[in-house]
């Protein structure tokens, strides 16, 4: 569609601009047809494929789903259980029965502490919105070393790549461990050379993650990387 990109860069647009014409096109999320034109309804980037024109939103609310992996920080803890902020509506909640450690009543603080990252799943969220976590599993844990960036919630896709390829790439190119949650957090270990580098990556996916050739441009800077 005429207008849809301009250059590499995907068009930014607020709600109620017309994108362009609706003749041959079908609107997707944040786009309605309206008078033969399709019009914009959220802030964000135009972005179209197959024929179907949609909006990725500049900023999109994490939302908990049962299953996800998370990583949240300790925010507050009882004699049982630790409460933890995970970018979301409402905090989670990780009780004693589904903590990695036997721990007894009351010495909770003793494995986890405010201020401490942890690598959770979310159990459950129910009716009323209380998210339950767990540590129960293949690679949950209590998060030492390391640093902890964030990314808009609309650009983890792009940072991972289409079956992790792109997040693969860097993760050898950096020699580093990386782990990418569902809530917008990275999680990053290895070396100060290679940490660097993957902070230097996420700030691209921060500032240019709608941009239309993204991975093409990530997987250039990877490869002069292991060219150097």
């Amino acid at each position: 569609m005429s207008g849809v990109l301009e250059g590499a860069e995907l068009r930014l647009v607020t709600p109620g601009e017309a994108i362009g014409a609706s003749s041959g096109a079908r609107a997707g999320s944040g786009v309605i047809i309206q008078n033969e034109k399709l019009i914009a309804t959220k802030v964000g980037w135009v972005n179209e494929k197959n024929g179907v024109t949609s909006i990725n939103p500049i900023n999109s609310a994490y939302m908990p789903r049962s299953g996800d992996l998370v990583i949240g920080i300790v925010e507050s803890v009882r004699n049982n259980l630790w409460f933890a902020e995970v970018n979301g509506p409402f905090n989670g909640l990780l009780p004693m029965s589904l903590a990695p450690w036997k721990v007894e009543f009351g010495a909770a603080r003793e494995q986890m502490d405010i201020g401490d990252i942890m690598l959770a799943r979310i159990q459950e969220v129910d009716e009323a919105h209380n998210i339950v976590l767990t540590m129960k599993g293949v690679g949950l844990r209590k998060l030492k070393e390391g640093i902890m960036e964030e990314i808009p919630i609309n650009t983890i896709a792009h940072l991972r790549g289409e079956n992790n390829s792109l997040l693969n790439k860097l993760k050898d190119a950096s020699d580093c461990r990386i782990i990418v949650a569902e809530n917008g957090r990275v999680w990053i270990d290895g070396e100060g050379n290679g940490i660097s580098f993957v902070r230097s990556i996420i700030e691209k996916t921060r500032n240019s993650g709608h941009n239309s050739r993204f991975t093409e441009n990530i997987l250039e800077i990877i490869e002069e990387r292991r060219s150097a």
